[in-house]
């Protein structure tokens, strides 16, 4: 089964309410309550995003966080990236060595590749904005012709 984390999905919720409201400075008190998450989850997904480069931290007493650009700027990969790491459905998806004892054998690498890569376009292709409208541009699927980033699949 492929799904994302718990993590990265209150990161998601977190930065959709912020793109909703860009000009408000957030409290992670205030975001734990209004979207009805656990407090520490909350601080340490902030924090995370902070590092990553898509939340700025204000300090001192009417300190809080803001988007560090702007919601169009930012993307559903860039998020998750940011609080997980990588996307990769498999060990062998990048070159790095893995632990698989089949991956110098493997008649489907090739594919799992390309399947991780249609993931990571689709992510791209929805912005924190689209996630405040609640719509998505159409996604990206293996062997649409409609779409220019057949080569990138390729």
């Amino acid at each position: 089964m492929l799904r994302i984390t718990k993590q990265a999905d209150y990161g998601i919720v977190l930065l959709t309410r912020m793109a909703g409201d860009p000009d408000r400075l957030y409290t992670a008190n205030e975001m734990a309550a209004e979207a009805g998450l656990p407090h520490p989850i909350v601080s340490k997904v902030l924090k995370l995003l902070v590092r990553g480069g898509l939340l700025s931290s204000h300090r001192g007493v009417k300190g809080g966080y803001t988007l560090d650009r702007g919601a169009e700027e930012i993307t559903v990969f860039d998020i998750v990236t940011v609080l997980e790491g990588p996307i990769a459905i498999t060990e062998c998806i990048d070159d790095s060595p893995s632990e698989c004892s089949q991956e110098p054998h493997c008649p489907v690498r090739g594919n799992w590749q390309r399947i991780n890569r249609a993931i990571q376009l689709a992510l791209e292709d929805i912005t924190l904005a689209d996630m405040t409208r609640g719509s998505a541009p159409r996604l990206v699927t293996l062997g649409d012709t409609t779409t220019n980033r057949d080569a990138e699949l390729a």
